[in-house]
Protein backbone atom coordinates (compact mmCIF):
# COMPACT_ATOMS: atom_id res chain seq x y z
CA UNK A 1 0.00 0.00 0.00
CA UNK A 2 1.70 3.62 -0.80
CA UNK A 3 2.17 5.76 2.00
CA UNK A 4 -0.71 8.12 0.14
CA UNK A 5 -3.65 5.03 0.35
CA UNK A 6 -5.88 4.55 3.51
CA UNK A 7 -5.43 2.67 6.36
CA UNK A 8 -7.51 0.19 7.39
CA UNK A 9 -8.51 -1.20 10.67
CA UNK A 10 -11.21 -3.92 11.85
CA UNK A 11 -12.37 -5.25 14.90
CA UNK A 12 -14.85 -7.94 14.79
CA UNK A 13 -17.70 -9.02 17.79
CA UNK A 14 -20.48 -11.44 17.93
CA UNK A 15 -22.29 -10.17 13.89
CA UNK A 16 -20.66 -6.98 13.98
CA UNK A 17 -17.51 -5.76 11.98
CA UNK A 18 -15.95 -2.32 12.63
CA UNK A 19 -13.72 -0.90 10.18
CA UNK A 20 -12.26 1.90 10.28
CA UNK A 21 -10.46 3.59 7.78
CA UNK A 22 -7.81 6.36 8.28
CA UNK A 23 -6.32 8.44 5.80
CA UNK A 24 -6.94 8.69 1.63
CA UNK A 25 -8.87 6.06 0.81
CA UNK A 26 -8.23 5.80 -2.99
CA UNK A 27 -7.79 3.27 -5.89
CA UNK A 28 -4.94 1.53 -3.96
CA UNK A 29 -6.41 0.66 -1.01
CA UNK A 30 -9.75 0.01 -2.58
CA UNK A 31 -9.10 -4.01 -3.58
CA UNK A 32 -7.89 -4.12 0.23
CA UNK A 33 -11.16 -2.94 1.17
CA UNK A 34 -13.32 -4.88 -0.77
CA UNK A 35 -11.72 -7.85 -0.03
CA UNK A 36 -12.18 -7.49 3.34
CA UNK A 37 -15.82 -6.91 3.22
CA UNK A 38 -16.55 -9.66 1.40
CA UNK A 39 -14.27 -11.97 3.50
CA UNK A 40 -16.20 -10.31 6.78
CA UNK A 41 -19.69 -11.19 4.69
CA UNK A 42 -18.78 -14.58 4.02
CA UNK A 43 -17.99 -15.19 7.84
CA UNK A 44 -21.33 -14.05 8.59
CA UNK A 45 -20.94 -10.69 9.60
CA UNK A 46 -24.27 -8.54 9.07
CA UNK A 47 -23.45 -5.51 10.75
CA UNK A 48 -21.29 -3.32 9.27
CA UNK A 49 -19.79 0.32 11.06
CA UNK A 50 -17.58 2.26 9.15
CA UNK A 51 -15.32 4.51 11.10
CA UNK A 52 -14.73 7.71 8.80
CA UNK A 53 -13.50 10.17 11.32
CA UNK A 54 -10.03 10.00 10.28
CA UNK A 55 -10.93 9.54 6.56
CA UNK A 56 -9.33 12.13 4.80
CA UNK A 57 -11.07 11.80 1.42
CA UNK A 58 -11.91 9.35 -1.05
CA UNK A 59 -12.12 8.84 -4.46
CA UNK A 60 -14.06 7.81 -7.16
CA UNK A 61 -12.95 3.95 -7.30
CA UNK A 62 -13.15 3.76 -3.54
CA UNK A 63 -16.74 5.28 -3.55
CA UNK A 64 -17.66 3.04 -6.49
CA UNK A 65 -16.31 -0.60 -4.09
CA UNK A 66 -17.92 0.86 -1.22
CA UNK A 67 -21.51 1.74 -3.08
CA UNK A 68 -21.59 -1.63 -4.76
CA UNK A 69 -21.50 -3.15 -1.19
CA UNK A 70 -23.90 -1.15 -0.49
CA UNK A 71 -25.92 -2.75 -3.42
CA UNK A 72 -25.23 -5.92 -2.43
CA UNK A 73 -26.03 -5.69 0.95
CA UNK A 74 -29.47 -4.96 -0.96
CA UNK A 75 -30.79 -1.88 0.92
CA UNK A 76 -31.31 1.35 1.40
CA UNK A 77 -30.61 3.53 4.18
CA UNK A 78 -28.04 1.00 4.81
CA UNK A 79 -30.24 -1.67 6.12
CA UNK A 80 -31.82 -4.46 4.58
CA UNK A 81 -32.45 -8.28 5.66
CA UNK A 82 -31.36 -8.05 9.17
CA UNK A 83 -28.15 -6.74 7.55
CA UNK A 84 -26.81 -3.16 8.32
CA UNK A 85 -23.98 -0.54 7.06
CA UNK A 86 -23.45 2.40 8.36
CA UNK A 87 -20.87 5.38 7.99
CA UNK A 88 -19.72 7.06 11.01
CA UNK A 89 -18.52 10.76 11.25
CA UNK A 90 -18.03 11.31 7.58
CA UNK A 91 -16.13 14.47 7.07
CA UNK A 92 -18.45 16.87 5.03
CA UNK A 93 -16.55 16.40 1.66
CA UNK A 94 -17.16 12.36 1.94
CA UNK A 95 -20.58 13.16 2.20
CA UNK A 96 -20.62 15.72 -0.71
CA UNK A 97 -19.11 12.97 -2.75
CA UNK A 98 -21.72 10.42 -1.63
CA UNK A 99 -24.50 13.13 -1.97
CA UNK A 100 -23.47 14.25 -5.60
CA UNK A 101 -22.87 10.65 -6.74
CA UNK A 102 -26.12 9.83 -5.68
CA UNK A 103 -24.92 6.51 -3.61
CA UNK A 104 -25.62 8.05 -0.02
CA UNK A 105 -29.27 6.31 0.06
CA UNK A 106 -27.73 3.09 0.16
CA UNK A 107 -25.99 3.88 3.77
CA UNK A 108 -27.01 5.03 7.12
CA UNK A 109 -25.06 7.78 8.55
CA UNK A 110 -24.38 8.92 12.14
CA UNK A 111 -22.41 11.11 13.77
CA UNK A 112 -20.86 11.33 17.49
CA UNK A 113 -18.50 10.08 19.81
CA UNK A 114 -16.80 6.93 18.71
CA UNK A 115 -17.36 4.16 21.37
CA UNK A 116 -14.43 2.37 22.90
CA UNK A 117 -13.67 -0.34 21.28
CA UNK A 118 -12.88 -3.74 23.84
CA UNK A 119 -10.86 -6.02 22.33
CA UNK A 120 -8.13 -5.92 19.74
CA UNK A 121 -8.21 -3.95 16.05
CA UNK A 122 -6.39 -5.81 13.20
CA UNK A 123 -4.29 -4.11 10.97
CA UNK A 124 -6.08 -5.03 7.71
CA UNK A 125 -3.42 -7.28 5.33
CA UNK A 126 -2.21 -6.20 1.90
CA UNK A 127 -3.60 -8.33 -1.25
CA UNK A 128 -1.05 -6.69 -3.42
CA UNK A 129 -3.10 -6.72 -6.78
CA UNK A 130 -1.32 -7.19 -9.56
CA UNK A 131 -1.79 -4.06 -12.61
CA UNK A 132 -4.58 -5.79 -14.73
CA UNK A 133 -6.11 -6.10 -10.80
CA UNK A 134 -6.55 -2.74 -10.09
CA UNK A 135 -7.36 -1.98 -13.52
CA UNK A 136 -10.35 -4.44 -13.68
CA UNK A 137 -11.31 -2.87 -9.74
CA UNK A 138 -11.33 1.08 -11.46
CA UNK A 139 -13.65 -0.33 -14.15
CA UNK A 140 -15.94 -2.27 -12.26
CA UNK A 141 -16.21 0.31 -9.53
CA UNK A 142 -17.11 3.20 -12.48
CA UNK A 143 -19.35 1.09 -13.91
CA UNK A 144 -21.29 0.69 -10.53
CA UNK A 145 -21.36 4.18 -9.92
CA UNK A 146 -23.22 4.67 -13.48
CA UNK A 147 -25.21 1.96 -12.67
CA UNK A 148 -26.45 3.81 -9.82
CA UNK A 149 -27.36 7.09 -10.82
CA UNK A 150 -27.69 7.92 -14.68
CA UNK A 151 -26.39 11.40 -13.92
CA UNK A 152 -23.14 9.67 -13.50
CA UNK A 153 -22.06 8.37 -16.78
CA UNK A 154 -21.29 12.26 -18.09
CA UNK A 155 -19.14 11.89 -15.45
CA UNK A 156 -17.01 8.65 -15.70
CA UNK A 157 -17.64 7.54 -19.47
CA UNK A 158 -14.63 9.00 -20.75
CA UNK A 159 -12.83 6.92 -17.46
CA UNK A 160 -14.61 3.95 -18.04
CA UNK A 161 -13.78 3.61 -22.07
CA UNK A 162 -10.11 4.64 -21.01
CA UNK A 163 -9.92 2.07 -18.38
CA UNK A 164 -12.01 -0.75 -20.52
CA UNK A 165 -9.04 -0.43 -23.56
CA UNK A 166 -6.35 -0.59 -20.46
CA UNK A 167 -7.52 -3.78 -19.48
CA UNK A 168 -8.08 -5.08 -23.07
CA UNK A 169 -4.28 -4.23 -23.55
CA UNK A 170 -3.10 -5.36 -20.43
CA UNK A 171 -5.32 -9.00 -20.77
CA UNK A 172 -3.75 -9.35 -24.88
CA UNK A 173 -0.17 -8.47 -23.15
CA UNK A 174 -0.48 -12.56 -21.36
Amino acid sequence: MSPTSAKLLVYVCDKLACVKITGRANFTSSIDFKTLLNELLEQGYICFVLDLTDCMLMDSTFLGVLAGFGLKLGGTNGQTNGRSIELMNPNPRVADLLDNLGVMHLFHVISGPVPPVNGEQTVVREVNPTREEVVSNCLEAHKTLMEIDPANVPKFKEVTLFLAEDLKKLKGAK
